[in-house]
């Protein structure tokens, strides 16, 4: 096939939901494509380590299937005449040019932060040209509730620490942690018996005293603990693996057996 242009992957969409093209993609509407948009933006997150380490062709493929559900709920709003793909290029396009006046305008910026301070200041100044401004808004608002807990964390604190507040250096961070931590013990001392409300508050402090950790070393939560999550289904499967050919289950290996051969899958992978 010969290279194909953006233009040409509108004409294609266009065509899917024409009466002469799918019927499944001429049923989709705003509301079945969340799904998919979602899961495709999900699938290009965990594509982005693959590419940190060279491997970039999984980033390139999952890049395309989100490009394509941008292009496919253009389709659909240029059919409702809702908007067209170029009103949404036209837009983010404007949007960027007038959220850097640095580069665009003369506006000076000494460092990044200063970039961050100055685009939350030009967010707020649109909102208020155009009507939106609301008294009682957060600046938080613009974070997405369902996004998952670390990521929202994440994103909440980088909003707050655009606007001065946050803490000085990483060792106040560490106070806060082990500040926190204090604290989720003297909850579990508190209610022995079972968990309390008290103590899934405190365990939800620690976890974003954590996060804070994260941000301050420019480490993205999310990734980080997905990393994590993968390590260690290597290594369990690790264990599986080799219980099976000792002719042992699961069930009878004792911890001291499974954390041998947890060790040795460990070693095996090399430092760190």
């Amino acid at each position: 096939m010969s290279p194909a242009s953006f233009a040409d992957l509108v004409q294609l969409m266009a065509r899917l939901r024409s009466p002469q093209g799918c019927p499944w993609d001429r049923e989709q509407t705003y509301g079945t494509l969340a799904p998919m948009l979602l899961e495709e933006a999900y699938e290009a997150f965990e594509a982005v380590e693959e590419a940190e380490k060279g491997r970039p062709l999984k980033l390139r493929d999952e890049l395309g299937d989100l490009l394509f559900q941008i292009v496919f709920y253009a389709q659909v709003a240029r059919e409702r005449r809702d908007f067209t793909i170029e009103e949404v290029i036209a837009a983010i396009y404007d949007k960027m040019v007038r959220r850097h006046p640095h580069v665009f305008g003369d506006m000076q910026a000494r460092d990044a932060a200063e970039v961050l301070r100055n685009w939350e200041a030009i967010k707020a100044e649109e909102k208020r040209a155009r009507g939106d401004a609301d008294e009682s808004a957060s600046i938080l608002d613009g974070v997405p509730r369902k996004a998952p807990a670390l990521m929202e964390a994440h994103q909440i604190s980088v909003k707050a620490a655009r606007v001065g507040f946050d803490w000085k250096n990483l060792d106040d961070v560490f106070a806060k942690l082990h500040e926190e931590l204090e604290e989720l013990r003297e909850a579990i001392k508190s209610c022995a018996q079972q968990p309390s409300e008290r103590v899934r508050e405190e365990i939800g402090d620690v976890l974003f005293a954590l996060v804070q950790i994260a941000r301050h070393l420019d480490v993205e939560p999310e990734t980080a603990l997905k990393r994590t999550n993968q390590k260690f289904r290597q290594r369990f499967r690790h264990i599986e693996e080799e219980l099976k050919r000792r002719e042992r289950d699961l069930n009878q290996a004792t911890v001291e057996e499974m954390e041998e051969i947890w060790q040795q899958a460990k070693s095996a992978e090399g430092p760190e």
